[in-house]
């Protein structure tokens, strides 16, 4: 277990003045680390969006398609928690950074070995808060992510599994029924409805009058 460093006893005014040069080498170098620090979060809320946009897309995408309902409901909830989680991402605090004119107010009367190193001192503060932040972030976009890849996978098992479903009403090599005739037909054709008609009492005459016809077997 790693132990924790000890901080070093306060500075007197001479030696802050005398470690000039060392506290401007330290402030620049955390100055450059917070800005790369602010650049990572602005990615991660990049990519955020990016998944909020692909996952409404995709939502739209299953919902204008034939799906099986318990694998396509589930791809629905998926795809819900990554908008749910990307959005958070945004709700989260932002960077913390030295605000100018406190900054000024502040320091303005002190000496430059003094104001280098209150200045170190407050932006290491700044950069452990942002970094518990950033870290939060990431987590949320990764779960975010894990949650539309989970989604387009069941999306996927939903379309195949109803495409399945419908393929199976129809055996292979099995003929469909040819469908009766629609209304549309009957009422373009008036003679098919007065054919379908004596072709049905045609049996029944032939029984009457003792002649054999569809239906009755010759002897």
């Amino acid at each position: 277990m790693a132990a924790t460093p000890v901080p070093p006893p306060a500075m007197t005014p001479q030696e802050l003045e005398d470690q000039e040069q060392t506290l401007e080498l330290i402030n620049s170098e955390l100055a450059a680390r917070l800005a790369r620090q602010s650049e990572s979060g602005a990615k991660v809320d990049t990519k955020a969006i990016f998944l909020v946009g692909f996952a409404a897309t995709a939502a739209q995408f299953l919902a204008s398609r034939n799906f099986e309902p318990f694998t396509g409901a589930a791809a629905f909830v998926a795809y819900a928690v990554a908008v749910g989680f990307g959005i958070w991402v945004f709700n989260l605090a932002e960077y913390e950074d030295l605000k100018p004119r406190e900054t000024l107010d502040t320091y303005a009367r002190s000496t430059k070995g003094a104001t280098l190193g209150a200045l170190a001192g407050t932006r290491v503060g700044f950069f452990e808060k942002n970094e518990a932040v950033h870290q939060r972030k990431t987590k949320r976009w990764t779960v975010a992510l894990a949650a539309v890849a989970a989604g387009i996978f069941l999306s996927t098992v939903s379309l195949v599994l109803h495409t399945d479903g419908h393929d199976r009403h129809t055996e292979p090599g099995e003929p469909a029924p040819p469908p009766p005739p629609s209304l549309t037909d009957s009422l373009a054709n008036p003679a098919l409805v007065g054919t379908e008609k004596r072709n049905e009492d045609r049996p029944a005459r032939n029984r009457a009058a003792g002649r054999p016809g569809q239906g009755t077997e010759r002897r």
